[in-house]
């Protein structure tokens, strides 16, 4: 823990919360600037192409359940529709 964090022990449910917020904050804009400067390296391109096909794979083999006036059954789902 460093000085400018508080003890969770101490906190109240609001308090833990909003310090859960900002280090999630934090940690998010950690994360988009090493996602930028990722991107922008020529090996991110041919891995970011493999990984979306793979995912597009992914989600057409992916059923979801809907209910019926027979009951539930299974259907390709309508993903990005």
């Amino acid at each position: 823990m460093t000085p400018d964090q508080k003890d969770p022990a101490t906190l109240s449910f609001e308090d833990s919360l909003n310090e859960l917020e900002k280090s999630s904050l934090t940690w998010s804009a950690a994360m988009f600037r090493w996602r930028i400067r990722f991107a922008s390296t020529s090996a991110a391109q041919p891995l970011k192409a493999r990984c979306e096909g793979q995912l597009k794979d992914a989600q057409l083999e992916v059923d979801q359940i809907v209910m019926g006036p027979e009951g539930p059954r299974t259907e390709p789902a309508k993903i990005g529709q």
